[in-house]
């Protein structure tokens, strides 16, 4: 049995690599019609803030839909939980193909709940259930999926396929802003608010379907499996995914909350809110504003496995060091300088650097997380910490932000979120290269504590 066992994982670094791509591009566009649905919120959130919600200014309503978007964010963490917990115990394949199908029956909801107009109070409730729903399954669409594609990567090139999880989290976006672009090409503004913003979520569960399919074809991933059957030979200690083993890796958790903290805050704002403030703030037209975003997005998905090679020659902690440094910077007159122009071109340009350097956390922060966690409790401890790190940074960034606009002192939120990404950065300079003695190269129990 030790020969066999020997000679199975001494194939492993020799497995198909076509077959490793496979598995890498069904996972990653599950994962992309999974954010495209999340991101669709917020995309058209400014042509339906008025359907769900009583009359009232621009900003009023869009501080309701933002904090029904926190709202999606508070289950995140559940979601990690019982999602990761489902992963680490049955499989990442069963929790990926269940997190499509929760995110598929909120995108419908949405798509299907008449206006506050017809239906009353119902309408926000309506909402409200379904970015629950919606959340859930991101919380554990995250977390699993970062643990299986860092787990079917090949040895030596994890940076470079696991940063297609940011990949396709944006292509899922870009998606989101090109229908959005498209309908604002086809129909009226009256019509978008009106209805035309309710094909984008019947787009995202009719994907969802097609996900499905695509996920049922899917490779268990072979650490997993091993870890399974060490599992039922063994019998002792914490269960496989439970909470009691996940707090005995202490220091791995606070480093989750602490490199992603600063790097969720810093991505939100610059993606989900950056929008909604060139409409709100510089004045910039509605559709101009989609473009800008769309095609500054486009830069920083190419960035992606650019910077996910880039770790797997240099390390995963040189990368993190460099974005604090530069984040820390980039913020405050970024966000100044674009509060006080209209110009697109100029705009582009204030969005595309904080996105460039927004990739050296982004292209890289899934294999992070995965590498510090042995399979057993992987996903679960990929998902909860990050989950609720994202729940109160990354969640609240668009209603902090338009909260302190409401209160006359926007500009405070500047320095808000270059605190947050000076104290990510104490901790990227602390904390030990993940890439090196890495437990998904052991595929056994790292050292806890």
């Amino acid at each position: 049995m030790a020969t066999q066992t020997t000679a199975e994982r001494a194939r492993k670094p020799r497995r198909d690599e076509r077959r490793v791509v496979s598995n890498i591009v069904r996972g990653s566009i599950g994962n992309l019609i999974e954010w495209y649905d999340w991101y669709a919120y917020t995309a058209f959130s400014v042509y339906f803030a008025s359907v769900f919600f009583p009359s009232g200014d621009q900003t009023a309503q869009l501080l309701n839909t933002a904090a029904v978007f926190a709202v999606g964010f508070l289950m995140r963490p559940i979601g990690g939980w019982i999602l990761g917990r489902y992963a680490d115990r049955r499989g990442r394949r069963a929790a990926l193909t269940l997190s499509v199908t929760l995110m598929a029956a909120g995108s419908l909801i949405v798509a299907l709940t008449p206006s506050y107009g017809s239906i009353g109070v119902a309408a926000p409730v309506l909402l409200v259930t379904a970015r629950l729903l919606q959340g859930l399954s991101v919380g554990g669409e995250y977390s699993t999926s970062a643990t299986y594609m860092s787990e079917v990567a090949s040895p030596g090139r994890r940076g470079y396929y696991s940063s297609f999880q940011y990949v396709t989290l944006i292509a899922g976006q870009l998606t989101a802003l090109g229908l959005q672009i498209v309908l604002q090409q086809v129909l009226s503004a009256a019509q978008m608010e009106s209805w035309g913003w309710r094909i984008a979520f019947v787009v995202g569960a009719a994907g969802a379907v097609v996900v499905l399919w695509l996920r049922r074809g899917m490779d268990e991933s072979e650490s997993f499996q091993r870890a399974a059957s060490e599992g039922e030979e063994e019998q002792s200690g914490p269960a496989r995914g439970s909470l009691r083993l996940l707090l005995s890796y202490p220091r791995q958790c606070l480093v989750v909350v602490g490199l992603t903290m600063g790097g969720t805050l810093f991505f939100y704002t610059y993606t989900t809110y950056l929008q909604k403030f060139m409409v709100n703030t510089s004045g910039i037209a509605k559709p101009t504003a989609a473009w800008i975003n769309f095609f500054a997005l486009l830069v920083f998905v190419v960035l992606q496995p650019v910077m996910g090679l880039l770790s797997d020659r240099v390390g995963r902690r040189s990368l993190l060091i460099a974005f604090g440094v530069l984040g820390t910077v980039v913020v405050v007159p970024s966000l100044t300088l674009l509060s006080h122009t209209s110009d697109p071109v100029y705009a582009f340009l204030l969005m595309v650097v904080p996105l460039a350097v927004s990739s050296l956390y982004t292209s890289i922060s899934a294999v992070v997380k995965a590498e510090l966690f042995p399979t057993s409790i992987r996903a679960l401890g990929v998902g909860l910490p990050y989950a609720l790190t994202v729940a109160v940074f990354g969640g609240t960034a668009e209603y902090v932000a338009l909260w302190f606009k409401n209160a006359g002192h926007e500009n405070w939120y500047f320095y808000y979120v270059t605190a947050c990404v000076l104290i990510s950065l104490l901790v990227y300079i602390r904390m030990r290269e993940t890439s090196e003695a890495s437990p998904l190269d052991e595929g056994v129990s790292g050292s806890r504590g």
